[in-house]
């Protein structure tokens, strides 16, 4: 009974705080805003989606052929479209359920390629794992590149003395769970160390497989692909066509981190990329706009590919 009401609780939490969200979002403007709001969707240029989207399909596909490479290296084969096929599903179930989409993918590729599923769900987590870390050096980067517009947000925000007080706190949070991880023995901490330990060697064995170098050349390509989605997309609006590229990276990434830890960022996406994209003098309305379209053509991208990749690959597979 407790996993179910986890589950369902893990479903309905997210949604229901994206719900919240657009309702607060929508209240917020006045009837001149949304107006002007629905506006911006009227008069998008589409043609930039629509080639933002070609990216989007380019990104699946070096996933895909990614994959190739760490399954080789374990001595399994399993053909590009299969591939292809189960990458779109597990993208398709994590607007359900996150991270649900790592076991779809291991579960397909057990049933359509006869790859066992703890090698399958290995490489996957060193996929993963490979991308955390292009993840964390692009927040990074981004930090390092607009500081001083972060700093200035934040010393308006917050007050120099709490700013301090949460600084503190954050310092002694991290120090003390440090030493707690080090030094611990209890059994769950021993359990995560052997997990933790697992994955840094998985992750690390991706770079000395015979074919590295093209597994890192498409993990870099993936990440490129994604930026390149979001950038292009600035040129449907005019008022976002203008914003410097430190603009954009700060809103991937806060982006990014949206989708990441909530379904599929439903909600929170567009109402966060209006909030990043007006402190770079972008009206609100437009910066709210700007990020359902995104948002919007993203996950249609998601549901046909998933819904397609559902009914193609039992048909390509009429023996199974």
């Amino acid at each position: 009974m407790g996993k179910k009401v986890k589950t369902i609780l893990s479903i309905t939490l997210p949604l229901l705080l994206g719900v919240f969200l657009i309702i607060y979002s929508y209240n917020q403007f006045t009837p001149e805003q949304r107006d002007e709001m629905f506006s911006h969707f009227a008069n998008a240029n589409y043609n930039y989606v629509a080639i933002s989207l070609f990216f989007a399909l380019t990104s699946y596909m070096s996933r895909a052929y990614r994959w190739r490479y760490t399954l080789s290296h374990l001595g399994y084969q399993s053909s590009f479209s299969t591939n292809f096929f189960a990458i779109s599903i597990g993208y398709f179930l994590n607007l359900t359920i996150p991270r649900s989409g790592e076991v779809s993918r291991a579960l397909v590729l057990k049933k359509y390629a006869n790859v066992p599923f703890d090698k399958g769900f290995g490489t996957i987590i060193s996929e993963r794992v490979v991308d955390l870390i292009l993840l964390v050096t692009c927040i990074s980067t981004t930090l390092l590149l607009q500081f001083d517009v972060l700093k200035g947000y934040v010393a308006q925000k917050i007050p120099f003395e709490r700013l301090l007080l949460y600084g503190i706190v954050a310092v002694t949070l991290l120090i003390s769970t440090i030493l707690f991880y080090k030094y611990s023995r209890l059994l769950w901490v021993t359990k995560l160390k052997v997990k933790i330990a697992g994955l840094i060697e998985g992750s690390l064995s991706v770079f000395k497989m015979p074919n590295k170098w093209p597994f890192i050349l498409h993990s870099i390509y993936i990440w490129v692909a994604y930026v390149s989605m979001f950038y292009i997309t600035i040129y449907a609006l005019p008022e976002t066509a203008h914003i410097s590229f430190g603009a954009v990276a700060t809103s991937f990434i806060m982006g990014s981190l949206a989708i990441t830890f909530t379904n599929g960022g439903f909600g929170v996406y567009p109402v966060l990329i209006g909030a990043i994209l007006h402190l770079y003098n972008v009206p609100l309305e437009a910066g709210t706009a700007f990020g359902w379209i995104v948002w919007t053509s993203q996950i249609l991208f998601v549901i046909f590919f998933g819904g397609v990749s559902f009914l193609l690959l039992p048909l390509l597979h009429k023996k199974k």
